[in-house]
C-alpha cells in the first residue's frame, strides 16, 4: 500500500531543509515526505499525484511567499485534497493572518519559526493531526466492508454501531453499487444475507448481531477481573472522563456500554465551543481521544454490553450482565446518558432506520446527496446535524414549535445557520406525518399558527426532540425525579423516602445518589447542564468524591 504524503513548501532553502531533516527524521517510516520550495510548483503536482491514487495527509505551508501566500496556496490545495490536514509556518507578525485563516480555509493549526525543539513545538502538533487524519482515511478497497441496502433498518443499526465504535467501513448499497453484488458472488451468498459484513480477512458475517461483530472485531464483552475499584456504567462524556481519571489515579477501573463510546456527542458532526479546539472537533474525534487516554491509563473497556441491573450488598456492588455474566466494584459511577425522545406517530415509527433516524446526521448524511431532507428539533445537536447535512443535501429544513431558534439553540450556531444558504428554519411547523411505500418519501407539514397543512418531498427525516435519562433499567432503591433522572447530593432531602433508604451518619456527597458508593453524572443526572465540558466535569468531579468514598469504607 502506498504512504501517505506529508508535503511541505517554503521559498527560504534553509527553511525548507531544516522543516524536511525534521519531518523525515520522525515521520519517513510511515509517510513520504515531499518538499518544495515552489507554491505553484506544488499545486501542480497535486494534480497528478490525485490521479495516481496518492494520499496527501498533511500540508505544511510557509506564510510569506514570492508569488502565492501559505493561506492562499492552501485554499488552492484544499480543493484537490480536501480531507489533508491544513498547517501554517508563521512569523510572529503574521499571527492575525493565522487567526483568520482559521475560517478561511479551516486552518487546523498555525506553528511561529522557529519551532526549535522539535520534539516541543512541532512533533507534538502534527503527531496529534496526522493521528486525527488517519483515523478518518478511508483506503479505497481495504478493510471492513457492509453490504445491504440503505433504507434497511438492519444496515442503519450497523452503521451505527460501526461509526460509534470508529471503525473504518466502506458502506456498498446493494441497489446502487455493482461491487456489492460482486462480493456476495464471490462469497456464495445473496441478498436474503443482507445486511453482510466482510472482514479484513475476507470472512463473511450474514446479519451479525451487534454483540456477534463486536467479539469478530476485538471488542471485549466480558470482564477480565473478580473486583474493581469503580465501575462506570456509560461512556459518554461524563464516563469517559470519569475513567480517564478513575484510571491515572490508580484505580481499578472499568468502562461499561451497552452500545459505543461517545454518548450523543458522539455523533455530533462538530463541536465548537470545546475548550481548547479553537476550530471545533467532531465528536468521533473527542471520543476516539479519549478513550485511547483511559486505556493508556489500564481502564478496561466493556462493549457491547448491557447492564442489566445493580444491587449493592456491603461494600460490594454487583453489576448483572446481559448473558448472566456479572462484575463486581466497590463503587459505581452511573453515566448512562440520555435518549432522544420518539415521536408519537404511527406514520414515522414505521420508518424508522428507512428515512427516520434519531440523530446519525454523520451515519446517514451521504445517502441524501442532492435530495432534501428535514430535521425536527431546536437545540444545539440539531444544529450541528444541519450544518451537516448542509454539505450533501440539496436543502435543509429545521421544523420548530417555537418561532425561531433563540431560545434553545447557541448563538454561534444559530450565526452559521443564517449564513448557509441552503438551510430554512420553519418556526411554529410540525411534521404530522410520513408517507412512502417501503421508505420515507413525503412529509406532511402543519403551520401551528393557522393549522394548514401541506406535503412537501423528503429524502430523510433527522429528529433531534426533547431526551429522557435511560434509567428504566435501575431497579434498586435510586431516587429519580418525576422524568426519571438521578437525584444526588443535598438534592435528595427534598424526597421524603430519603431517610428511609439512606443509612449513613454523614451527608451523601456531591454527585452520591441515596445509595453510598454509587454516584451519577452527567446527563442522567438531575439538574445536569446538558454540555459536553459539564459532563466531563461533572464525570472528573465524581471520581474525586469515589477516593473519599473509598477511604472510608
Amino acid at each position: 500500500m502506498k504512504l501517505p504524503i506529508i508535503f511541505s513548501i517554503d521559498d527560504d532553502p534553509q527553511v525548507l531543509q531544516a522543516i524536511q531533516h525534521d519531518l523525515r527524521q520522525q515521520y519517513r517510516k510511515k509517510y513520504r515526505i515531499l518538499c518544495t520550495s515552489s507554491a505553484q510548483e506544488a499545486l501542480d503536482s497535486l494534480t497528478e499525484l490525485k490521479k495516481k491514487g496518492e494520499e496527501v495527509a498533511l500540508f505544511l505551508s510557509d506564510q510569506r511567499m514570492p508569488g502565492m501566500t501559505g493561506v492562499e496556496f492552501l485554499t488552492q490545495a484544499r480543493k484537490v485534497f480536501p480531507n489533508a490536514k491544513r498547517v501554517l509556518l508563521t512569523a510572529y507578525s503574521d499571527i492575525d493572518a493565522a487567526v483568520r485563516a482559521i475560517n478561511e480555509v479551516q486552518l487546523d493549526y498555525y506553528i511561529a519559526k522557529p519551532w526549535d525543539p522539535p520534539e516541543e513545538k512541532l512533533y507534538p502538533v502534527l503527531d496529534d493531526l496526522l493521528s486525527d487524519w488517519f483515523s478518518d482515511y478511508r483506503p479505497p478497497s481495504a478493510g471492513l466492508k457492509l453490504v445491504g441496502y440503505q433504507f434497511s433498518p438492519r444496515s442503519h443499526e450497523l452503521k451505527d454501531f460501526l461509526a460509534g465504535n470508529l471503525f473504518p467501513y466502506q458502506w456498498l448499497d446493494i441497489e446502487g453499487n455493482p461491487q456489492a453484488q460482486e462480493l456476495l458472488d464471490l462469497h456464495g451468498l445473496n441478498v436474503s444475507d443482507l445486511p453482510v459484513v466482510i472482514l479484513d480477512g475476507g470472512t463473511a458475517l450474514k446479519q451479525p448481531t451487534l454483540a456477534e461483530l463486536g467479539e469478530k472485531l476485538g471488542l471485549q464483552p466480558k470482564a477480565s477481573e473478580g473486583l474493581y475499584d469503580l465501575a462506570i456504567i456509560g461512556a459518554g462524556p461524563a464516563g469517559l472522563a470519569a475513567a480517564v481519571y478513575g484510571g491515572s489515579e490508580g484505580l481499578k477501573t472499568i468502562l461499561i456500554d451497552k452500545r459505543a463510546p461517545g454518548g450523543q456527542a458522539g455523533t455530533s458532526s462538530r463541536i465548537e465551543n470545546y475548550l481548547g479546539f479553537p476550530n471545533g472537533l467532531s465528536g468521533a474525534d473527542l471520543t476516539r481521544r479519549a478513550i485511547t487516554q483511559a486505556q493508556r491509563f489500564g481502564v478496561e473497556f466493556l462493549a457491547p454490553q448491557e447492564v442489566v441491573s445493580i444491587k449493592s450488598q456491603g461494600q460490594y456492588k454487583h453489576i448483572a450482565l446481559g448473558g448472566g455474566n456479572e462484575v463486581v466494584a466497590r463503587s459505581i459511577i452511573l453515566s448512562t446518558g440520555v435518549s432522544y425522545h420518539q415521536l408519537d406517530n404511527e406514520s414515522l415509527q414505521k420508518y424508522t432506520g428507512a428515512g427516520v433516524y434519531y440523530g446519525a446526521a454523520t451515519t446517514e448524511a451521504f445517502a441524501f446527496k442532492g435530495q432534501p431532507v428535514y430535521i425536527v428539533g431546536g437545540g444545539n445537536s440539531a444544529g450541528q446535524g444541519a450544518m451537516y447535512l448542509s454539505r450533501t443535501a440539496s436543502d435543509v429544513y429545521i421544523c420548530i414549535r417555537r418561532p425561531d431558534l433563540s431560545e434553545t439553540m447557541s448563538q454561534y450556531l444559530i450565526d452559521q445557520i443564517d449564513k448557509t444558504p441552503n438551510i430554512t428554519v420553519l418556526g411554529c411547523t410540525e411534521v404530522v406525518e410520513g408517507l412512502g411505500n417501503e421508505r420515507l418519501e413525503c412529509l406532511v407539514l402543519e403551520n401551528m399558527d393557522n393549522k394548514e397543512r401541506r406535503t412537501v418531498q423528503a429524502g430523510g427525516l433527522f429528529i433531534f426532540i426533547g431526551t429522557k435519562p435511560l434509567t428504566d433499567w435501575i431497579e434498586m432503591d435510586i431516587i429519580k425525579d418525576t422524568k426519571g433522572f438521578i437525584a444526588t447530593g443535598r438534592d435528595l432531602a427534598k424526597y421524603a423516602d430519603f431517610k428511609q433508604v439512606w443509612r449513613y451518619n454523614r451527608e451523601p456527597f456531591s454527585l452520591e445518589t441515596c445509595s453510598a458508593g454509587i454516584f451519577a453524572a452527567g446527563d442522567v443526572r438531575a439538574g445536569a447542564m446538558n454540555r459536553v465540558a459539564s459532563a466531563v466535569g461533572e464525570g472528573t468531579m465524581a471520581v474525586s468524591f469515589v477516593h473519599k468514598y473509598l477511604a472510608e469504607s
